[in-house]
Parts: structure tokens; sequence; C-alpha cells
């Protein structure tokens, strides 16, 4: 049966990612891989893919899991994040996402690299109605997927059902100023990133929305870490990246044609919009 947030993917997410320019940014400049990268001191600000890895380290330290723990990861896209937490902790990782090819390609990647003991596979299905039985995971994890929710809380009372009682749940993700707050030029930026983008969560989770919201589930949480100073260094890169052709694109009136160039520029520009920020929290 199609879940309602199946019309919001159809409509909003799968074009944003489908489009031209971000099948060739994500492609030629972070290998497919959609999220941040972390930094500290000294280290290479262009260096993507070194930085992405090591994001994804830093999560599967905060998942803290014993290796053959079960663990969903909710919008594993290409499934570079799961291959890094699989190896480096040897849980087992089950990725889903809403667009069949990132599936696909996430299959074949994992295939390619020849992953012991096969600790990572990867379905079609939406987090907000998960296709597995109540308590299947000791572990859960989102990477900048779930601003793409039209519906957070649904979100949350899945993985809530789907972990187990001591069960752990990560989430890397965004949180925005409110827009009452904001400058009309910020508050400008932040709506048309969000509109084009398909991110309706990242307005819904203002600062501490989402911790209030995963007590009002059910979890407890552990903690809150404003992460933003760890990604600075790669937004200024992808500002910087997407500067002259974002103009030029404005200065005909197409700015909203290059979706992620505006977004690198605008969000770098108004950094008093958003956070991220990086929740742990566990299952009673």
């Amino acid at each position: 049966m199609t879940h309602v947030t199946d019309v919001h993917y159809r409509q909003h997410v799968m074009p944003y990612y489908r489009a031209f320019e971000s099948r060739l940014g994500y492609a030629a400049l972070l290998g497919r891989t959609r999220h941040f990268g972390w930094y500290e001191p000294g280290h290479f600000p262009w260096g993507f893919a070194a930085a992405m890895r090591r994001m994804e380290l830093v999560l599967a330290r905060k998942l803290a899991l014993p290796p053959a723990s079960s663990v969903l990861d909710a919008g594993c896209g290409a499934g570079d994040t799961a291959r890094t937490v699989a190896g480096a902790s040897g849980v087992c990782v089950t990725g889903i996402d809403g667009i069949e090819p990132d599936v696909a390609i996430a299959r074949q990647r994992s295939a390619r690299a020849g992953e012991p003991g096969g600790r990572t596979r990867f379905l079609l299905a939406n987090y907000h109605a998960l296709p597995f039985t109540d308590a299947s995971f000791e572990g859960v994890y989102t990477m900048e997927s779930f601003v793409h929710s039209p519906d957070p809380g649904q979100g949350l009372a899945e993985f809530f059902r789907v972990l187990r009682p001591g069960g752990r749940l990560v989430m890397c993700e965004y949180s925005s100023t409110p827009q009452a707050q904001l400058p009309p030029r910020a508050r400008s930026a932040l709506l048309r990133v969000c509109e084009l983008s398909g991110m309706p969560g990242m307005l819904t989770m203002t600062h501490g929305h989402l911790e209030r919201l995963l007590r009002q589930t059910g979890f407890v949480v552990e903690s809150a870490y404003d992460a933003t100073e760890k990604v600075l260094p790669m937004l200024r890169c992808l500002s910087t990246l997407g500067r002259v052709p974002y103009a030029l694109a404005r200065g005909v009136g197409r700015g909203d044609s290059l979706v992620n160039a505006m977004s690198g520029v605008e969000m770098y520009r108004h950094q008093e919009t958003w956070r991220y920020v990086i929740c742990v929290a566990t299952r009673p």
C-alpha cells in the first residue's frame, strides 16, 4: 500500500536528486555520497572523501554497538555510510532508501568491495512505514536524510518501534532557526533551499525540536552535539565552487535551476539560519 509520504518523495525528493545538476555534482565532487564531512584543525578542506569517511566514523563511534549488532541505515543513498559503519564496528547494516537507482548502486558497490560476511544489505523502503517487525534492530541511524521527512513524528515512531529495548539511535541532521527570528533575506534563502531540495523536515526541526520530539516519542536523549563548526570547511568549499555558476544563473533569471550551487552559496552566506546537530538517543 502506498504511504502518504511516498507522494512527497515522488513529487519533491526524487526530482531533486534526479536533476542533472544534482547527479553531476554528487557524482563528480562526492562520489555519489550525500552528506557533509568532519574537519578538525589542519585537515585539508578540499579532501571531501576523507572528510566524509571521518564523519561516518564519528557516527559509528556514537552508535557504540558491539560486533554483529543489527543496524538500520534510514536513507542509505549509495551505501557508503553503511559500508564504513559496518567495516569500522563489525555490525550488520540494513540500508533502506526511497530512490531505487541508489539502492541498486549501493548493492553493486558492496558486491565490488567483496564485503566479508555480507555485513550490508540494501532495500527499497520508506522509513515512515518500515517493512520490519518490532524490535528488529539494536541500532538505527540517519545521515542527513531525516530533513526530507514530511512527517518527522511518524518517522521517529517507526524508529522506536523497530529498535529493541536498550537500542541506540544516532541522527546527524540539520536544524533551523525559527523563521520569525531571521532577517528577510536569510528567511527567503532558507525557505527556497528547503522547498527546492525537498526538505520540509529542516523547517519543522527548529533548534531543539528534534530533541523534544525524541522525548515525546519515548526515547531518552543522551546528547545533542552542535557540530556546525566541524562541517563548515566543506560548505565553504562548496560555496566557492558554486558562486560563479549561481551568479550567472541568477543573472538570466534561472538561479533556482542550480539548486546545489544556490544551497552552498546561500547557506554559507546565511549561517545564522541553520545548525548541524548530532543527536544520540536510546530506547528504554
